[in-house]
């Protein structure tokens, strides 16, 4: 009887973990979002959908991701294929690419604001060249497209090495006889790549491209620390309802979208990026 409970003892402390730190604060969320002076409204999701800013919150968050993600995962390929190839100094390659990790998004925010700032590191540069003969406002309300270049940059500098992580660990548990055997062939490095590293490396791109844009659609802070208000997010826009607002029903019409949004991609790249029995390893 006591081996049979057992793994039900194991699953408890996790269980007990999801049950207070996920299930218990989504039903709240979604009773906020779907509630206001106690009884049953859909008005937080239109006054969400209403509000000016939504369109441009949504749109930005969107674009967001769709530059930011592609981008990374063909940095962290290409940083991964370096890291899993060399045979010495393998271990401080990947502490170097991996060094970003340890800085939160807030910290990451204000290293790129030191740069870009009017007083930052860019302005003196470029008036150092004679350039420039006054600073420039490179993170102004009217540099809306700078602002956004400015938090993709941050985005890539900052959360490439996620995916570069996930990808040297499915890279090394891909057996070396494999490309052996395809060099012995006469097959070239791009074709190897291709035809043996890709198909094998599915799982780990499934898992670093979902978690990568799950969090694509959480930027808060980076945004916060470059441009404010200036350009606004999704996340942006709960934590303003709910902090500047004062409003914690349409705070959680947002968080529940951003949520649906986050697990529909999460089913659409599960079913795109499916593992078929015979490539795994």
């Amino acid at each position: 009887m006591h081996g049979k409970a057992l793994p039900y003892l194991l699953l408890m402390p996790a269980t007990l973990f999801l049950c207070v730190f996920f299930l218990y604060p989504f039903a709240l969320v979604a009773f906020e979002a779907f509630t206001r002076d106690g009884g049953f409204t859909l008005d937080n999701f239109r006054t969400m959908t209403g509000n000016w800013k939504f369109p441009v919150a949504f749109w930005n968050t969107i674009l967001l991701a769709a530059i930011v993600v592609p981008i990374q995962l063909v940095m962290a390929l290409l940083m991964a294929t370096v890291v899993s190839r060399l045979e010495t100094g393998r271990g401080a390659a990947l502490y170097i690419f991996a060094i970003p990790l340890g800085i939160s998004d807030l910290a990451a925010g204000l290293i790129w604001l030191a740069i870009f700032d009017q007083s930052g590191f860019l302005n003196t540069l470029l008036s150092n060249l004679g350039l420039v003969d006054r600073p420039v406002m490179f993170l102004g309300y009217q540099s809306k497209l700078t602002i956004f270049i400015a938090v993709v940059l941050a985005e890539i500098w900052r959360a490439t090495a996620i995916m570069m992580v996930i990808l040297v660990a499915g890279m090394g548990l891909i057996p070396r006889e494999y490309h052996e055997a395809a060099e012995v062939f006469g097959a070239s490095p791009w074709k190897r790549f291709v035809k043996i590293t890709l198909p094998l490396l599915r799982p780990s791109l499934q898992t670093a491209i979902i978690l990568r844009v799950i969090l694509a659609f959480e930027v808060f802070a980076v945004v916060a620390a470059l441009g404010g208000t200036n350009l606004p997010v999704l996340m942006g826009e709960t934590y303003n309802w709910q902090f500047s607002l004062q409003d914690r029903n349409v705070a959680a019409a947002f968080a529940l979208l951003i949520l649906a949004i986050s697990v529909g991609l999460t089913l659409f790249f599960l079913r795109v990026l499916r593992v078929p029995k015979e490539a795994r390893i």
